[in-house]
């Protein structure tokens, strides 16, 4: 295998599995567990609009199917940055350790690093985007 394909199968893993985890974030985790009205309801106990959650929800859901395709890969990155550097800032008073009660910093953080891996790197070889037409914006395509 050569080193070009290496990178391809590195980037594919990366986006796929933040993907997954945006997906089950969003989808998974609050608006199947939680429900949208639970999440909002949570998003307005901490001090945030209730629309907030909504829009978190739609993000998270949407950018890890996004994510998970490879199309507009580099934007969904840079575009879920938000959403985990506010989680990451919802979790910096329990401590480190995500297995603390109310979670840690730690996860969001990484995951918020590894966006921005993604957003400079763009989604590699394998993916819906690179089989898109080359009259299509770039953005559409990475």
């Amino acid at each position: 295998m050569s080193d070009t394909q290496k990178s391809d199968l590195a980037l594919l893993l990366l986006r796929v599995s933040l993907g997954v985890m945006a997906l089950a974030h969003g989808f998974l985790l609050k608006v199947l567990t939680f429900t949208p009205a639970g999440t909002a309801q949570f998003f307005e106990s901490v001090g945030y609009p209730a629309f907030v959650a909504y829009l978190v929800i739609l993000g998270e859901t949407l950018g890890g199917l996004a994510l998970i395709a490879g199309v507009f890969t580099r934007l969904v990155a840079v575009l879920l940055l938000p959403i985990l550097i506010g989680a990451t800032l919802m979790h910096v008073g329990n401590g480190w350790m995500f297995s603390k009660p109310n979670g840690g910093w730690e996860f969001p953080a990484f995951w918020t690093v590894a966006l921005v891996v993604q957003a400079l790197l763009g989604p590699g070889a394998y993916s819906v985007g690179r089989l898109l037409p080359t009259s299509l914006p770039s953005f559409v395509r990475a």
